[in-house]
Parts: structure tokens; sequence; C-alpha cells
């Protein structure tokens, strides 16, 4: 069964910093990219960050360039988002996902709270 779990999330104050895993199982993710989606309180659910898993090429929204990183090990089949001056502006759910280079098929993670107070 493919499946996506992150974890990470929790309570930060501004500045500070969070570290989210997503952990992959289930198949190979060679030919995906994997992105970070998050969901703020009365919001729509927003792009955050994708890495191309076989090139590592990253991209990222604006919002979050020069704050966020994302990264992914390739022997624990795990990305990581390093996030970094965190703001309250960044308080959200946030989602992993999977989407194929070539192909319509997306998964989803659960999702995990990152909460960033003032």
């Amino acid at each position: 069964q493919v499946q996506l779990v992150e974890s990470g999330g929790g309570l930060v104050q501004a500045g500070g910093s969070l570290r989210l895993s997503c952990a992959t199982s289930g198949r190979t993710f060679n030919n995906y990219h994997m992105g970070w989606f998050r969901q703020a309180p009365g919001k729509e659910r927003e792009f955050v960050a994708a890495i191309t898993w076989s090139s590592g090429i990253t991209n990222y929204a604006d919002s979050v360039k020069g704050r966020f990183t994302m990264s992914r090990d390739n022997a624990k089949n795990t990305v990581y988002l390093q996030m970094n001056s965190l703001k309250p502006e960044d308080t959200a759910v946030y989602y992993c996902n999977a989407r194929p280079v070539i192909g319509t098929l997306h998964y989803w993670g659960q999702g995990t709270q990152v909460t960033v107070s003032s």
C-alpha cells in the first residue's frame, strides 16, 4: 500500500525552525515530484515547495523562498522540509504530496500541524 506519512510539526516561536519529514512506502518515487502543501484556517490549500525525486531540482513558493529548503534521502525514502525564520503566517496544516512526472494520480499524506506563535 502506498503511504505518505508526515511528522515533525509542532509549536514554535516566530523566528524559530522546524524540520518536517515525509516518509514514503509502497513504491519508489523516482519518477515523481514530491511536494509540500499547506492549508491555514479559513484559507485554500496552497503550494509550498517541491522536489523532483530523480534530479533533486527544487521549486518554492515566493512566500517561503530563502527560508524553507526541501531535500530527499534516497536511502531512507524520505523527503524533508527544513523551515527556518518561521512566521505566524506559516501556521497551517502541512501535507506531503506525490505527483507523477507523467500522469495525473496524486498521493497525499494525512498532514501535520505547524503553529508559529508571535
